[in-house]
């Protein structure tokens, strides 16, 4: 079995943790990449404990970095076998730090980045008890090859509010990524907001840094 998740971790700006954001990171980077946002978000999200685990696996094409999943980008497959071998690692994970500050699944809230991205759209509407929102940065909603959407549909046992976000200069993971995933999320019953970052790549800019933190504070305050 592969060895159980950890990374870096912020406490809670007012001392007490009442919800709990989780950062999931790139390809080829590690927790260290996203868990500064969290500090960005302390002063709209007091009362949030911030972590960002490192992905299990050592990644294939960065001698240091981690990786949710491989790939080749040879199979057009392995993203969808990939969110899924990831998948069961992850929960254990948020099942245990939800459990570490007694707080109930409507306390979450899942922060992805690129392949992050991937894996907190894929297990946030796979989670037994609905998360409070989701925020995806240059990322992608991940379907099975053949676009089955009843199948997809069927495995979905939440449907939490999602923002996506992406740089309209993103040569890695292309701007239309974005509107099909929104509109796919849209088909799917789930409350769904996006922004286009204007001159941006593969990256996350001041605004929509603002607008990820904002929506959570919404989803938050919703969620009560």
């Amino acid at each position: 079995m592969a060895a159980e998740l950890d990374g870096p971790r912020l406490s809670p700006r007012s001392g007490t943790a009442r919800q709990l954001v989780v950062f999931l990171h790139g390809y080829g980077a590690d927790g260290n990449d996203l868990i500064e946002l969290g500090r960005a978000w302390q002063p709209l999200l007091p009362h949030a404990a911030f972590v960002s685990p490192h992905a299990p696996e050592p990644c294939g094409e960065a001698p240091v970095g981690r990786q949710w999943f491989a790939l080749t980008f040879r199979d057009p497959n392995e993203r969808w076998r990939g969110v899924n071998a990831a998948a069961p690692l992850l929960q254990r994970f948020l099942d245990a730090e939800l459990a570490r500050h007694r707080l109930p699944p409507a306390a979450l809230a899942l922060v992805g980045f690129s392949q992050g991205t991937m894996m907190a759209l894929h297990i946030g509407l796979r989670c037994t008890a609905r998360p409070a929102g989701i925020v995806g940065y240059s990322g992608l909603l991940v379907l099975p090859e053949n676009d089955d959407a009843e199948a997809v549909a069927a495995e979905i046992k939440s449907r939490p509010p999602v923002l996506l976000v992406h740089g309209d200069r993103d040569d890695l993971i292309p701007p239309q990524a974005l509107f099909l995933s929104a509109q796919k999320l849209a088909d799917l019953g789930l409350p769904t907001e996006w922004h286009l970052s204007v001159g941006t790549g593969h990256g996350i800019d001041a605004e929509g840094m603002r607008q990820g933190g904002e929506f959570l504070a919404r989803a938050f305050a919703t969620g009560r």
